[in-house]
């Protein structure tokens, strides 16, 4: 899998190979797509995988937040900046655009200033938790190919985990745990994906290292795919053959990176002290000014488009493939 830019490289030694062996070994069992492209030599065949192009994924995404009345606004109230309780002169105002709030300004062009942001109501209902689903929705299983990284415009969260599902939500596992004390949080020993391996990186972790305090440089949560990709590809990604043969052969790592949907479960907004201070609870919400996901329609290799029509993502499969994947033979052919 995820085979396109190690093809193009390498085009020419397919051609010279060719008589040799049909396919490279990391190749697999799959067909090839081929085109031809102009060169200094004139026309010539461009040999690549049969996959789509990596991508926004947020542009084709379903947003769900739960509970569905969660984002500030209705009615207007006043929120606190986190790091002086006392500085209460901003607003939230569902009724005016200027004001407003909305979840799909997580998804939104940032220019440079100011940023658009999601915010939540503040915890206005101390002690009874402050507790937010963000669910993300493709209806489509889509190959994640770039790190995840979540924008908080407040605090990051004290508390919160990133869970996937790769069955249209029906089911979800926990992909990592984010917390200020991971122990005290989840029961869980803090660990970094730095201390996985080859043999450990489908391991669920919790880590501390995105939860410290509000600072203007840390508003930014990873779920890590590139350092996952390095334990097979090498730290800088040059060894690509290897990481693809481990795809093309492994299905629990090939179904690590393979979402139809993800949640971010926010369980406790960042307090920045101890103890909750429940004189000033209007410093407490969560707000997220952009998501990133990158990633390509799951195809199985027998599809170079992907096309996205009434709101629904297509494969265009080829090689007499059907399915949302291309994962079955066509009626009357036979899979090899």
């Amino acid at each position: 899998m995820y085979l396109s830019r190690f093809l193009s490289i390498h085009a020419l030694w397919v051609t010279v190979s060719s008589v040799m062996q049909p396919y490279p070994l990391v190749w697999g069992h799959y067909d090839l797509c081929k085109t031809q492209i102009y060169t200094e030599e004139g026309k010539v065949w461009d040999y690549m995988a049969c996959q789509p192009e990596s991508t926004d994924m947020t542009k084709y995404l379903k947003v769900k937040l739960d509970p569905p009345d969660i984002t500030c606004g209705d009615p207007p109230e006043t929120f606190c900046a986190m790091g002086n309780p006392y500085m209460c002169n901003n607003e939230c105002d569902a009724s005016t655009p200027e004001l407003a709030h909305p979840p799909e300004l997580m998804f939104d062009f940032e220019g440079r200033h100011p940023s658009t942001f999601w915010q939540s109501a503040t915890w206005k209902e101390y002690p009874k938790p402050l507790q937010v689903n963000i669910t993300l929705s493709w209806s489509k299983t889509i190959e994640l190919t770039d790190n995840i990284v979540i924008t908080f415009e407040s605090g990051r969260p004290d508390q919160m985990i990133l869970e996937k599902s790769l069955d249209y939500g029906r089911t979800w596992q926990p992909y990592q745990y984010y917390a200020t004390d991971c122990l005290d949080a989840f029961h869980m020993d803090p660990k970094s994906v730095k201390d996985l391996s080859q043999h450990t990186v489908l391991e669920i972790i919790c880590t501390e290292e995105y939860s410290t305090g509000y600072t203007t440089n840390s508003k930014i949560i990873h779920f890590e795919i590139k350092d996952r990709f390095a334990f097979f590809a090498g730290p800088r990604l040059r060894n690509m053959a290897s990481l693809y043969g481990q795809l093309d052969t492994t299905k629990k790592l090939r179904d690590f990176f393979t979402v139809t949907d993800l949640r971010i479960r926010l369980l406790r907004p960042a307090v920045g002290e101890i103890f909750v201070d429940e004189l000033h609870l209007a410093r407490y919400f969560y707000a997220i000014s952009d998501i990133k996901v990158r990633g390509r329609c799951k195809c199985n290799l027998h599809a170079t488009v992907c096309v996205y029509d009434n709101s629904k993502l297509t494969c265009e499969c080829e090689h007499n493939t059907t399915g949302p994947d291309c994962g079955k033979c066509k009626k009357n052919y036979q899979g090899r």
